[in-house]
């Protein structure tokens, strides 16, 4: 009789071993056509094996301050000490994960006393015990080992979400260093302009003296240095707020920043974007958002497992006695060894919801996915163009440049002859400050272009 019994057992624990072939936790797939070509508009340009994303903010950024700066902000910085904390978070969890799978074990020391009423008279008795237990979930359906899977996944999401942060920063430093740079080489410019206009305005004066221009053209010239001075004072108010931005990304208190001038910014590394397969690998976000498919992917895995029956292993043993001198006797000792199927059968569709929850929110981290990848391949995309255009703008208005200030000259030449009239020459030195000025907007622009595509390859977080 007991061995017909031992038989039912072993085939009613067989059965779901040998239907976990059928029913077992799919394996994660990436879904097709991601990262190819068509996500990166960058027909017309060179595509080389290596990018720009593996070099070291070092090789890219040459200008030592800048380097300073970088390196204090990823020291300092209060968006990435916040990030490092939630990744010791996230590591915690995954560590319990880890361990989901083994028994659990615990242990207790017991001490009961009890007074019983016997014909009013109280009788008293103790009772001993020191016992241990151990459960343990069989996991053939992949449950335990899905749920390792996705911590392990929301781990490695949380570490790319960290390295994202890291090159965010060191993008956002440079770009605030190269603006203010740029700011710099503006208030240069107009500070000469206001001193050129201010001895301007004596001859002007003089002119008029001669006869050669009306009070009118004095009045010009001098409204010319006031909008030149009020040009200045927004420069320079724009330049201490981004010093007050760049305090901030430093993890510091409001201070001056020391910085060279624009000329010396020069990034001559060659501007390769590698292959588009290669982005997955370098930009720390499209990698955080495929670690959150695959984290819903295993959590869906688990929901569907929640439809199966789930077997569970229970044992527990110890010593009971009555006497403490006894308790550690032979006799003492009991065990007991539990085997359960547990099969959900109604519970108000609870596990059906939980698993098309599960679904959708998969759908839902497979398009954050594609739109990750379709957002990288746009930022990829806008910089090179960016970039392309600045090189040509600059050309031009260096072009423009040259010649406004040949037409100032020439004007006020004209001028003093009696050649031209006051209107040309304010004309010339106005185009002349605001070709200047342009100028450098567009070489910051195409600085600004540069770390921009550094930052959308997934550069500066190695």
């Amino acid at each position: 009789m007991r061995t017909s019994q031992l038989y039912r057992l072993l085939i009613l624990i067989a059965v779901p071993f040998l239907l976990v072939s059928c029913f077992a936790a799919r394996e994660y797939e990436r879904p097709e056509n991601i990262g190819q070509a068509e996500y990166f508009r960058t027909d017309q340009l060179l595509k080389d094996s290596v990018s720009i994303a593996t070099l070291d903010y070092k090789v890219l950024f040459q200008d030592p301050l800048l380097q300073k700066y970088i390196e204090e902000g990823l020291a300092n910085n209060i968006d990435i000490r916040i990030a490092i904390q939630q990744l010791a978070i996230a590591e915690a969890y995954m560590k319990q994960g880890k361990v989901n799978s083994l028994p659990t074990v615990t242990g207790n020391a017991v001490y009961t006393h009890r007074e019983l009423r016997d014909n009013d008279q109280f009788v008293g008795s103790n009772q001993y015990e020191i016992n241990a237990g151990l459960s343990w979930e069989v996991d053939i359906w992949g449950k335990l080992r899905s749920s390792k899977r996705a911590l392990v996944a929301s781990y490695l999401q949380t570490v790319a979400v960290h390295q994202a942060v890291k090159s965010r920063l060191v993008a956002n430093i440079a770009s605030t260093y190269y603006q203010l740079a740029a700011l710099d080489e503006q208030i240069k410019i107009t500070e000469k302009t206001i001193e050129t206009r201010s001895s301007g305005l004596e001859t002007t004066q003089a002119l008029k003296e001669a006869g050669n221009v009306t009070e009118v053209g004095v009045q010009q010239t001098e409204a010319q240095l006031y909008t030149a001075q009020a040009i200045l004072i927004d420069l320079k108010n724009e330049a201490r707020l981004l010093e007050n931005v760049m305090s901030i990304l430093l993890g510091s208190p409001m201070r001056e920043i020391a910085r060279n001038t624009l000329e010396t910014q020069q990034i001559n590394t060659t501007l390769s974007i590698g292959v588009p397969a290669r982005l997955l690998e370098n930009r720390p976000d499209v990698r955080a958002a495929e670690y959150n498919l695959i984290n819903a992917f295993e959590l869906t895995n688990v929901a569907r497992s929640n439809f199966y029956p789930s077997i569970t292993l229970s044992a527990s043993g110890g010593l009971q006695s009555i006497d403490i001198e006894k308790l550690f006797d032979v006799n003492s000792l009991f065990a007991t060894v539990v085997g359960g199927l547990t099969q959900p059968i109604f519970n108000g569709r609870k596990i059906k919801t939980q698993y098309e929850v599960s679904q959708a929110q998969q759908e839902q981290a497979k398009l954050n996915f594609k739109y990750a990848m379709l957002q990288a391949g746009k930022e990829v995309s806008d910089a090179l163009f960016v970039i392309e255009a600045a090189s040509e703008k600059i050309a031009i208005k260096e072009k423009e440049l040259n010649a406004y200030s040949l037409a100032s000259a020439y004007s006020e030449e004209l001028l003093k002859n009696g050649y031209a009239n006051y209107l040309e020459v304010l004309t010339a030195r106005e185009n002349a400050l605001n070709s200047n000025l342009s100028l450098v907007s567009a070489k910051n622009s195409r600085l600004q272009a540069i770390v921009d595509l550094y930052e959308a390859l997934g550069g500066g977080w190695q």
